[in-house]
């Protein structure tokens, strides 16, 4: 069980019976009452984002997630194909839902981990910075750089992200898939 205040960012909770993990947690005091913890909650199976105030007397259980890796196939039409790492033939299929907006950046053949709620996957952990290769850039136009001048590009993968000019056609990237942005060039040696 979680204290109020141990209710902290990237902590996975149990509210109601289902799985949310806080993405923003601030404690404080109004005037002479007891402190109060006010949290954003999303929702791990639909994704939802609430706000949630947690008072002193409050507990909350940590919710028991498990993870387990798996393999990225293949998409096709809004479907998600995976397997386990050492059983290509146990192929299953996962929504795009699940998957999120960080399966755009997903090579095939890339083991991931599952997050594992009450013997059903339902959500990925993709890392947090990949390298890809870039497919499509346009040139390079002179003009008004003083802002810093960007591109829009598109990976291997075919997801389309804003770059800076100097980025070129076949060049290696580093992508945060977080937030879906360039980070930096990679210089393979």
């Amino acid at each position: 069980m979680l204290e109020y205040n141990e209710i902290l960012p990237k902590k996975i909770i149990l509210l109601s019976g289902e799985p949310y993990e806080v993405l923003d947690a601030h404690v404080f005091r109004k005037q002479q009452r007891k402190p109060v913890n006010q949290t954003k909650l999303r929702h791990l199976i639909t994704g939802r984002v609430t706000e949630q105030s947690f008072h002193g007397s409050e507990k909350v259980a940590e919710a028991d997630l498990s993870t387990k890796a798996i393999k990225y196939i293949y998409n096709n039409r809004g479907a998600w194909w995976f397997c386990l790492p050492n059983n290509p033939a146990g192929r299953f299929e996962l929504s795009a839902e699940t998957v999120g907006a960080q399966g755009q950046f997903l090579k095939p053949n890339t083991v991931v981990d599952a997050l594992v709620f009450d013997e059903k996957i339902i959500a990925l952990r993709v890392p947090i910075k990949v390298e890809l290769i870039v497919k499509e850039a346009p040139p390079a136009v002179r003009g008004n750089t003083a802002q810093g001048g960007s591109k829009q590009i598109v990976l291997e993968t075919g997801a389309a992200i804003n770059a800076p000019l100097f980025v070129n056609e076949g060049d290696t990237v580093r992508v945060n898939t977080e937030t879906g942005t360039y980070v930096e060039r990679v210089d393979k040696k």
